[in-house]
């Protein structure tokens, strides 16, 4: 492979993780700055933001209060809704963007999938029966119903108790529930085996955020024409979506991340890319399913 060919990906790849830790890190920030200032003591330089108000999310099961009273959720801030609206024009534009390279819970389980790779090598990710596994996917479309019909309920962040990227950020507050704690620890070893095991059957924001997948207007695409079946955009997939077997992928879990493309797994240019409209089809693709 061309030397230059080779810098472009190396640099497509670290931009991502460098954007991962970058956003991981301003979180943890803020979660402590916030802590900090409540006990009295202030960082210089630090602003007073929380975690409810850098939380898109906060914004998305604020929409009913909003609309039928003007009023916010319980520790929901003005910026969760300005954020959930940017949020909401990112997905159409790019699908699940946020949750592929800005969300610091899914980095968080990346870094843990490291190390379960090392312990299963070619059996991390495949542990689980593809039917169960494919069943499993649509769990967190209930959790999200479950979340939101909660939270319109009782005016409240019901789903704070049970959040393990609250638990995360806040093991060392005293804030964190019970409920919090196992749900983390739950991720924490689920991602041993699993890669975003969190993202896949539980998170309440990609379910809503995966819906958008279907309506994005920049995709992820694979030109059948100088595609040499080497499955290496599936087995780089995090989420487990075939796209050797697609034109055009609108799978609901996918998270945006590139690691399928030419610019980071495929070993041809120009072949799997994140590209408006639709690149070129042939016979075979339309015969191995068209889009999934």
């Amino acid at each position: 492979m061309p030397e230059r060919a080779m810098a472009r990906r190396r640099s497509a790849q670290v931009w991502r993780r460098v954007i991962q830790v970058f956003f991981f890190v301003l979180v943890a920030l803020i979660v402590t700055t916030s802590a900090l200032k409540e006990r009295g003591v202030e960082l210089p330089l630090a602003g007073s933001a929380s975690l409810h108000a850098i939380c898109p999310f906060g914004g998305v099961v604020s929409f009913w209060q909003l609309a039928s009273a003007g009023t916010l959720v319980k520790k929901v801030h003005q910026s969760s809704v300005v954020l959930a609206v940017i949020s909401l024009v990112l997905a159409l534009l790019f699908g699940p963007a946020i949750c592929g390279w800005a969300c610091p819970f899914g980095s968080f389980q990346e870094w843990i999938g490291k190390i379960g790779k090392r312990l299963f090598g070619k059996r991390y990710n495949a542990l689980l029966p593809p039917r169960l596994d494919k069943a499993l996917r649509f769990l967190r479309y209930g959790v999200f119903v479950w979340v939101s019909y909660m939270t319109i309920v009782s005016g409240k962040l019901f789903f704070q108790d049970y959040d393990p990227y609250y638990a995360l950020f806040n093991f060392w507050t005293g804030e964190v529930a019970v409920g919090g704690f196992v749900a983390l620890g739950l991720t924490v070893l689920a991602s041993l085996a699993i890669e975003r095991p969190f993202c896949k059957y539980a998170c309440p924001y990609g379910a809503f955020l995966g819906l958008f997948n279907l309506l994005r207007i920049f995709g992820i695409r694979r030109k059948a024409s100088t595609c040499i079946a080497c499955h290496a955009c599936t087995r780089a997939c995090p989420m487990n979506i075939e796209v050797e077997g697609a034109t055009l992928v609108r799978d609901h879990q996918c998270i945006s991340c590139l690691m399928c493309t030419s610019e980071a797994a495929c070993p041809v240019p120009g072949t799997v890319e994140l590209a408006a409209g639709r690149l070129e089809e042939s016979g075979t693709a339309a015969a191995k399913g068209g889009a999934v």
